[in-house]
């Protein structure tokens, strides 16, 4: 399943994810952003079950914004997997 994410409140402007029908992360990819963090990120949740990803990215704050690149990242996959 690909599924495409526009980001708020972030540097990123958008998350390009891809999943098999088992919710294991084939592929992330953010677009515009920190591109080592986001790369980093990228590269740590390939394999990984969404469920999983969401659990451990969710509510992460960058520079005070109330949310941040992973937090977004677990807020795609849960709109992701409830679609």
């Amino acid at each position: 399943m690909k599924y495409v994410y526009k980001t708020k409140r972030v540097c990123s402007r958008s998350i390009e994810i891809e999943t098999d029908d088992n919710h294991i992360i084939k592929s992330v990819k953010f677009n515009g952003g920190c591109s080592g963090n986001t790369q980093g990120i990228a590269a740590l949740v390939k394999g990984m079950k969404a469920e999983d990803v969401i659990e451990k990215c969710r509510g992460i704050d960058c520079n005070g914004r109330g949310t941040s690149c992973p937090d977004q990242l677990a807020l795609a996959l849960t709109q992701m997997i409830s679609s």
